[in-house]
């Protein structure tokens, strides 16, 4: 039996009264079938849409109309959103992703046009007539990605179909029907006339799904992931028989499962999970045979930062993520110089400063770039960042880590060396930092001290001018 909300059949009655029919549609259908509730809920009618603003005013507690040139009316009544569309049989101009609008008379013919079966049902209200014309409910219960139509003509109408069949394949965990994955790999390039902003969108909602590895490898499978992540398919290193290493692109696939592992209790992290997916993206270009046959990807971690932002700025992204993401790619691999605990207190400071607000995203992500199959090799790995962690609190507990700044602030910098404010404060200011990272703190006399031993050696004069 379909659960869903009382407020659906209050607003289908005042449908019917005015001689209207009122359907629950779409992903809301297929959602409560899955028992996955939600408190946005879709509707189509055979109403227009001036007729659905007058049947929601009065009784929705807030009404917006931004949809109304695609039918579309909002609502909210009680905490639920309702939308209501009137039935569509639109065409597509083959050029661009925007349909030419067009109201229709059935809701078969509205389903039809409608991107995969599973989103292609129906069910009629209040009465709970069941509408299924093109076995959304037969693919649902064998977790298959079918589309209404031929997929080439459901593709053709909107390319973003393409990325959301594989966003699909990461929230539910479906396959997809063989002429879907067909049509997805001949149509692969029609990806390049979405914009990268609603390209962002469908990619950020597949890497936040249930089964993300999925969804990136139909993407990569089908040459989607070359218009959108090219960086990804990249990592598919060949691996030869007398330089043998691991498939990057296997082994980032395994760290994104395995960071998603030590997510919190607050739920998907997409900063983690691009780090992850993405922390190797340098390795390609950094890749080379050393004497002996051994391959090396020195300095792969900085290329790979550079990658990373250029790729999410294409993308869209917010500035905020992709430089956390660019900055954790960038210290993902500085652990691998802990050794067996051979950092000084200064290097432990200065992880700890670098990785600042990421420094726990950077514990997981570090923890989850283990894939050998060596077990003792992995424990390890894991006992070695055990120490620098309980290293990171003793020091903390210490010294305050989460606020590392110089013992003296410029204010005392400028009185002490007798300077106005400018570029020479910074100097002294990033100097001073140096010294506390490196030494940890210092009380004032010692600080003063060194600030002015660090004048002294730059020249600057007793009265805080550069010495001629």
């Amino acid at each position: 039996m379909v659960s869903y909300s009382p407020v659906a059949d209050e607003l289908a009655r005042r449908f019917a009264d005015a001689g209207h029919r009122l359907y629950l549609v779409g992903g809301s259908v297929r959602d409560a079938l899955l028992g996955r509730h939600s408190t946005d809920l879709d509707f189509t009618t055979d109403a227009r849409p001036d007729a659905i603003q007058r049947l929601v005013s009065g009784w929705a507690e807030a009404v917006w109309d931004t949809g109304i040139a695609y039918g579309t009316v909002g609502a909210v009544r009680h905490g639920v959103t309702c939308e209501v569309t009137t039935f569509r049989a639109d065409a597509y101009d083959g050029v661009t992703r925007n349909p030419v609008v067009a109201f229709g008379d059935t809701v078969e013919g509205d389903l039809v046009r409608r991107d995969f079966t599973a989103n292609a049902m129906a069910l009629s209200l209040p009465d709970r007539t069941f509408v299924d014309p093109y076995g959304g409910l037969a693919a649902l219960a064998r977790g298959v990605l079918d589309t209404p139509t031929d997929p080439r003509t459901s593709f053709g109408d909107d390319p973003l179909r393409l990325l959301r069949a594989a966003r699909f394949v990461s929230q539910l965990g479906f396959e997809v029907a063989p002429r879907v994955e067909q049509a997805m790999t001949e149509m692969a390039p029609e990806l390049g006339r979405i914009t990268a902003e609603r390209v962002q969108a469908e990619l950020t909602k597949l890497l936040l799904g249930a089964h993300p590895r999925r969804g990136i490898e139909l993407m990569v499978d089908t040459g989607l992931a070359d218009v959108v992540l090219p960086e990804v398919p990249a990592m598919r290193l060949e691996i030869d028989e007398h330089a043998q290493h691991k498939d990057v692109y296997e082994h980032s696939l395994t760290v994104m499962e395995q960071a998603i592992g030590r997510e919190g209790p607050d739920g998907p992290d997409l900063v983690l999970r691009l780090a992850a997916l993405l922390h190797d993206i340098g390795k390609p270009a950094t890749r080379k045979v050393e004497p002996g046959r051994r391959v090396s990807f020195h300095h792969h971690e900085v290329v790979g930062a550079k990658m990373t932002r250029k790729r999410l700025r294409e993308l869209r992204y917010p500035k905020q993520v992709i430089e956390d993401v660019a900055q954790l790619v960038f210290l993902h691999l500085r652990f691998h110089g802990y050794g067996k605990g051979e950092w000084t207190d200064s290097a432990v400071r200065r992880y700890v400063t670098d990785a600042g607000p990421l420094l726990d995203r950077l514990h997981k992500l570090v923890r989850s770039d283990s894939t050998t199959r060596n077990k003792r090799r992995a424990a390890a790995l894991q006992r070695s960042y055990d120490d620098l962690e309980e290293r990171i609190t003793r020091i903390a507990q210490e010294e305050d880590l989460a606020r590392v700044r110089p013992d003296l602030d410029g204010n005392a910098i400028m009185e002490l060396l007798g300077i106005p404010p400018g570029p020479l404060v910074g100097r002294a200011w990033r100097h001073l930092k140096d010294v506390r990272l490196e030494r940890g703190p210092l009380d004032h006399d010692e600080a003063r001290e060194e600030l002015l031993r660090w004048a002294a050696a730059e020249g600057i004069g007793s009265a805080g001018e550069p010495e001629d």
